[in-house]
């Protein structure tokens, strides 16, 4: 599994966050009354507590499948704010799949998209959800960075 990094050493980072899904309408292609998946679109607003403190935003596409447990989305998120003390920011792309109920998710740092003191920042996210609480771990690489 390529962990985002580019064999540089990885920290880290894990706490909380919230999360905020407002649905927008769907061009031609949405939801409509049309036969198979539905599609939907949806607008991110997070909150981030722990080693990762800050907001970001974003956008979210999904389909639906009439079978029960089946699902997919993409997503591309901004995140602004401080990783481990360092002021900054970065995006990240999603792709979640749901196969009647079992899960692959896929949570990349853009590359290249780091900015301030997270300029050159790689690494991939993973999310959990345990009693309605969402959580993550972040396993980056930064070009100067001692683990902390």
């Amino acid at each position: 599994m390529d962990d985002g990094t580019d064999g540089r050493a990885t920290v880290r980072a894990s706490g909380g966050f919230e999360v905020t899904l407002t649905p927008q309408a769907t061009g031609e292609a949405g939801g409509g009354s049309g036969e198979g998946a539905k599609l939907g679109r949806m607008i991110l607003d997070k909150r981030f507590q722990g080693d990762l403190e800050g907001t970001s935003e974003g956008e979210m596409l999904t389909a639906m499948a009439p079978v029960q447990g089946s699902a997919a989305y993409v997503a591309v998120e901004r995140f602004s704010g401080t990783l481990h003390g360092r002021s900054g920011g970065f995006a990240l792309v999603h792709r979640g799949v749901m196969d009647r109920g079992g899960q692959s998710l896929s949570i990349t740092i853009v590359p290249d998209s780091g900015t301030g003191a997270l300029t050159g920042i790689r690494g991939v996210m993973g999310i959990s959800i345990a009693e309605g609480r969402h959580s993550y771990t972040l396993d980056y690489s930064l070009p100067d960075t001692p683990a902390p």
